[in-house]
C-alpha cells in the first residue's frame, strides 16, 4: 500500500487496534464503579515492605544504579533458569530478562516473524498478543477454545497448509478464556511443532496462581521448540516491570540483538530486587500461598453469585486459578451494547468482542475477580441483574 505525505504513522502501527481494556480502565477507575474489567493484582497483596527491604539492600551497591547487561542481571537469570529447568524437567535453554513479559512477546515476534508469516492464536485471544502480531504485520489465524483450552485437533489442518511460523498459547488460566490447556493437548501441540518446525510461544504469567486441582506440565516439557514467557507482575508486583523468556539459545540471541536496539538494558535496580525476592523460597512460597487463598475465595464468590443470578443462561468457566472468569450468554445478549448501561449501574467488565479474532464473541464477557472482596463481588452481580 502506498502512503501519502499527509499520513501520520507507519502501515505497521495503523494495523494495530487499540486496547479496549486500556480505554475502559479510565471509566472503571471511578469510585462509584465496581471494576471487574482490569487484570490487576489485589492491592492488599502487593508486598511493599518486602520490596522496600530488598531495595534497601540492593542500594548498598552503586552498580544497581548503573547500566546492566542486555540479557539481564546474572543473579535473576540464574533464579529464572533454575525455576524453568525444574518446571520442564531438564536443565536446558537460555534466559533473557525483559521489561515485563509483554516486551518479551514483542521482541520474540520481531525475531521470529516476517510480514506475511502466519501466527496461530487462540480465539478468544489475548489482546496484547494480537497487538504485537499485528504490529509485525503477521497473518493471524485463529483456533477456537473450549473448556480444555486450544482445540489442538483443529490446528493440524492449518499447519498442514504450510506457512505457520509461530503458535501462541496462554497455557494456564487463559486470558481471557479462563481455561487451562489439557495435558494431552500439550503433548500433541509439541508433536506438531516437532513435525512441522514451527515455534510455540508458551505465555504463562498465571501458572503459579492455581488455587484448585493439580498443575499440568508445561508444553516446553515435551519439545525444544518452545519459548516460555512469564513475569513477576502477578506474583510480586507489576511496577517492577520484570519479565523473562526461557528457551532455545539461538532464538534468544536474536532477541538480545533486538533488545539492544529497543532499550539497551533493563533496570538493574528492579532486577536486583526481583532476584532477591524470587530466590527467597520460603517467603515466595508463603506469599504465593496467600495469593492463591484470596483469589480462590473471590473467584468462588463471583462464580456462585453469577450462577445464582443467571443459571444456565450464562455459561461460565470453572475457576481453578489465574485472575479471570469468562462467561457467554446463550440468549443473544450483546455485552458490548450493554456496557454503557452496566457502567451507569456501577459495574465494569470487558465485552467479549474486545478479544475477538475470527469469532465475534458478542454474547461473551470477561470478569476479573482479584481486586474486590466477596461481598463487593456479590454486589456487582446484583447491579448487573438490572442490566441483563
Amino acid at each position: 500500500m502506498t502512503t501519502t505525505h499527509g499520513e501520520r504513522g507507519s502501515a505497521a502501527v495503523r494495523a494495530v487496534r487499540g486496547s479496549a481494556i486500556r480505554d475502559l480502565l479510565a471509566v472503571a477507575d471511578r469510585p462509584d464503579v465496581i471494576s471487574l474489567a482490569g487484570g490487576l493484582p489485589a492491592p492488599e497483596l502487593l508486598p511493599t515492605r518486602r520490596v522496600a527491604e530488598a531495595a534497601e539492600r540492593a542500594l548498598t551497591a552503586p552498580s544497581v544504579l548503573q547500566y546492566g547487561l542486555t540479557t539481564g542481571a546474572p543473579a535473576l537469570r540464574d533464579v529464572v533458569h533454575a525455576r524453568e529447568s525444574e518446571a520442564i524437567g531438564r536443565d536446558a535453554g537460555a534466559v533473557v530478562i525483559t521489561h515485563g513479559s509483554q516486551q518479551a512477546l514483542a521482541l520474540l515476534a520481531q525475531a521470529l516473524l516476517d510480514p506475511g508469516d502466519t501466527v496461530v492464536v487462540e480465539d478468544p485471544g489475548y489482546t496484547g498478543a494480537l497487538q504485537v502480531f499485528a504490529a509485525v504485520r503477521a497473518n493471524i489465524e485463529a483456533v477456537p477454545m473450549d473448556a480444555e483450552g486450544m482445540r489442538v485437533d483443529l490446528l493440524r489442518p492449518i499447519v498442514e497448509r504450510g506457512g505457520v511460523r509461530v503458535v501462541h498459547t496462554v497455557s494456564n488460566f487463559h486470558n481471557p478464556g479462563g481455561a487451562t490447556l489439557a495435558a494431552e493437548r500439550r503433548i500433541e501441540l509439541a508433536r506438531l511443532a516437532d513435525e512441522f518446525g514451527f515455534w510455540i510461544v508458551e505465555d504463562d504469567p498465571y501458572g503459579r496462581l492455581r488455587f484448585r486441582g493439580r498443575a499440568v506440565e508445561p508444553v516446553a516439557a515435551h519439545s525444544d521448540r518452545v519459548i516460555r514467557l512469564s513475569s513477576a507482575s502477578k506474583i510480586v508486583a507489576p511496577a517492577l516491570r520484570v519479565g523473562w523468556m526461557h528457551g532455545d539459545a539461538e532464538v534468544l540471541a536474536l532477541v538480545e540483538k533486538l533488545k539492544q536496539g529497543a532499550d539497551l538494558c533493563g533496570s538493574t535496580l528492579t532486577q536486583a530486587i526481583a532476584a532477591e525476592i524470587l530466590a527467597d523460597g520460603p517467603w515466595s512460597d508463603a506469599h504465593i500461598g496467600r495469593i492463591r487463598s484470596l483469589y480462590g475465595e473471590r473467584a468462588s464468590a463471583l462464580h456462585a453469585a453469577l450462577k445464582r443470578a443467571y443459571g444456565d443462561r450464562l455459561a461460565l468457566t470453572e475457576p481453578a486459578g489465574g485472575m479471570f472468569l469468562w462467561g457467554e450468554f446463550a440468549d443473544g445478549t450483546d455485552t458490548a451494547a450493554a456496557l454503557p448501561r452496566a457502567v451507569d449501574a456501577g459495574v465494569a467488565y470487558v465485552p467479549g468482542s474486545a478479544f475477538a479474532v475470527a469469532s465475534s464473541h458478542t454474547g461473551a464477557l470477561r470478569f476479573c475477580f482479584t481486586t474486590a472482596e466477596p461481598a463487593r463481588l456479590r454486589e456487582a452481580v446484583e447491579r448487573l441483574e438490572k442490566v441483563f
